[in-house]
């Protein structure tokens, strides 16, 4: 299958967006030629310049940029025609990044930390995601290096990326001019192989048009309400590409902050990816924002979607990851027809490449990208001690399975908070729904007796947040009915075997075959019984909402993270499909503001313990294994039917609980 592109019509010396230029002689080039080029992309760095966890201080080889940064020059290796472009999201999402823009602001002659790491490698372009307005539109036009008139913006020029910044919906309500050029042309010389098998080069011009995700003017309000306006992807599209046409370009790039979604088309909708591939024009679709891969199984079943060779609606298209996880690469096959480049689909295809092929198997860090940003850093690692308050609460999970919820309350109690302010903003027609919030105890004994939650009442730091939110997920909203969830529920429970209530000797409680962070318990004036002498799936008992028994037609929404919602775990009914919050912020940066503005955490600023095991007499000991020593906690936090029975030595011990009460 062949995709007609544009014919190469001319060269141009220098372009820039709506600028004339001069016209030079036409390339001339036999029918049958063919070219190899690679389309390299990331997306949703979230200014994750180094492999390190700031909450946490110490390396995470599974994230950052320093290692894209090494599958880019790897890639580079093996295509020699190839460009490099960036979906957005780039500026913010980092302690990093929030020590750049608000605990000691940049000056307008210094460039951003994250550009600084891109433009060593060279990019030949981008885009602004949504979270580029977080910290207003002076500071975007500050590191961007783009004037920009609109109320609190900058008319001078500082220092930004070397590379060109497109967006072609967002304009300013000053003039209704977009605050970055809607498009550019890069052009490259790239090698051809003629039919006689001979190689030139010959030069190639690839327009590119960007994209943010519309409803920012929801997201940020604060920074952006009057100043600046927004259209929809597709109108933007089909506004613009005529102009980038007439400079007769031979691949037309949309560069998109958003995903995929088949629902129908509207002009706010936040992941209009697939709307977009359907225009005429684009050639070629590059995506984000949804912290997914594309192609991938995520994607599989949408309709006109090739979720496995990364086409829409018969478009190449790629998502490369988010956080620095990956590296986005379209092998894209050109070939020349009626004197014009043409798209070989059949020998085209996407591609998401990791930076951790397999678990704790890793590419190592590009070592010229550490000493981009050494100063920044080492100041961003004093920053994260910060205080950001203080608890009275002794926060552990060393119990969290038997009913501990101090570890889990406080991300529950924030993501909760959360998810009501921005669903009354975005969504108003679900904001009188009941919302509850799930989170399971991610350290719960797996890797070793000292691998649990433990924030000791005292000062809490930006690190305390870490410690009760281990992963760096994102936070999602799904909208569930009682049935679904209490199969939610149901799914949870299966952290526990079947005890036999008759059976003589020792029962194991926990299910070792079933992870704990699946062990999702929830909150928000809810409550229910686990009885564990019951086959999975009839477990659940007594579930209330407010004092009064759920019904399976009762609507809910529930905060979870992007993992569950997108049907981590293989929970029944969460597959993505009822999503109706897709937060780019992190649960951890959630949690963390939730506990600076509480200052002091009490136990009356925490959602009560929502669940108990139903009352089970046992002829013999129920056990679990735990950390040793630890039995006082268990006291402390009202679980008086746990007893340590022995100490292994090794920092394990083996428990007893009663489950009678």
């Amino acid at each position: 299958m062949l995709l007609r592109l544009r014919p190469l019509a001319f060269v141009a010396t220098a372009l820039l967006a709506g600028c004339a230029h001069q016209a030079s002689r036409p390339v001339a080039l036999p029918d049958g030629s063919r070219a190899q080029v690679a389309i390299l992309e990331t997306t949703d760095v979230h200014a994750n310049v180094l492999s390190y966890d700031y909450y946490k201080q110490r390396e995470d080889s599974s994230v950052g940029y320093e290692r894209t940064a090494t599958l880019i020059r790897q890639a580079r290796g093996q295509f020699q025609n190839n460009f490099l472009f960036d979906s957005g999201d780039t500026i913010q999402g980092s302690v990093l990044a929030d020590y750049q823009a608000q605990v000691k602001p940049i000056g307008c002659a210094e460039e951003l930390g994250i550009y600084r790491a891109m433009d060593a490698m060279g990019y030949d372009g981008g885009t602004a995601g949504n979270h580029e307005f977080n910290y207003g539109l002076g500071f975007l036009s500050q590191v961007t290096g783009t004037p920009m008139n609109v109320d609190g913006g900058r008319g001078d020029r500082c220092a930004g990326p070397h590379f060109p910044l497109v967006l072609a919906n967002v304009y300013s309500a000053r003039d209704g001019a977009p605050i970055f050029h809607p498009w550019t042309v890069v052009q490259k010389e790239i090698t051809v192989t003629a039919p006689d098998g001979s190689t030139r080069k010959v030069p190639l011009k690839v327009g590119i048009i960007g994209f943010t995700p519309p409803p920012i003017l929801e997201w940020d309000k604060q920074n952006l309400a009057g100043k600046v306006t927004v259209s929809g992807v597709v109108e933007a599209a089909q506004k613009y590409l005529p102009e980038l046409e007439a400079q007769h370009p031979d691949l037309i790039v949309a560069v998109l902050h958003g995903g995929l979604s088949t629902a129908p088309y509207t002009s706010d909708m936040e992941n209009g990816g697939w709307h977009l591939a359907g225009v005429p024009g684009i050639d070629v679709l590059l995506l984000g924002h949804s912290h997914t891969e594309f192609p991938g199984p995520h994607y599989k079943g949408l309709a006109e979607v090739d979720a496995e060779r990364g086409f829409v609606r018969g478009k190449p298209a790629v998502m490369g990851g988010f956080f620095g996880k990956d590296l986005g690469v379209i092998d894209l096959a050109l070939a020349r027809k009626d004197g014009r480049w043409v798209i070989d689909a059949s020998q085209t295809h996407s591609e998401v490449r990791p930076i951790c092929p397999k678990k704790n198997e890793c590419v190592a860090a590009d070592p010229g990208i550490a000493p981009l940003v050494a100063q920044a850093h080492e100041a961003a690692m004093a920053y994260v001690n910060t205080p950001v308050g203080q608890t009275r609460v002794h926060m552990s999970s060393y119990f969290a399975d038997e009913g501990n919820m101090t570890a889990l309350a406080p991300i529950n109690a924030a993501m909760r908070d959360y998810v009501k302010t921005e669903l009354a903003k975005s969504r108003p027609d679900l904001a009188q729904l009941p919302v509850l919030s799930a989170a399971a105890a991610f350290r719960t004994g797996f890797g070793g007796p000292d691998d649990y939650t433990d924030v000791a009442p005292g000062p809490l730091t930006l690190r305390s947040a870490a410690d009760l939110y281990f992963y760096p997920n994102t936070l999602a909203a799904v909208q569930v009915d009682g049935a679904g969830l209490k199969a939610w529920l149901e799914k949870s429970a299966e952290r526990f075997n079947r005890i036999d209530p008759s059976k003589e000797g020792e029962q194991a409680l926990i299910n070792d075959r079933y992870p704990g962070f699946n062990f999702d318990q929830l909150q928000g004036e809810l409550s229910y019984e686990i009885d564990v002498s019951k086959p999975e799936g009839e477990r659940i008992r007594k579930l209330s909402y407010r004092g009064k028994a759920v019904t399976p037609q009762q609507q809910f929404i529930v905060a979870t993270n992007n993992y569950r919602a997108s049907g981590g775990g293989n929970f029944p009914g969460l597959d993505g499909k009822n999503i109706v919050l897709s937060a780019p912020d992190g649960a951890r940066e959630i949690l963390a503001r939730w506990l600076q503005r509480q200052q002091t955490i009490e136990a009356k600023d925490l959602p009560r313990t929502s669940w108990h095991f139903a009352p089970l007499k046992t002829r013999g000991e129920v056990v679990f294994k735990g950390a040793a020593g630890k039995a006082e906690v268990a006291q402390e936090a009202g679980l008086k039917n746990i007893r340590q029975l022995k100490d292994h030595g090794d920092g394990t011990a083996t428990y007893a609980i009663d489950l009678s009460h």
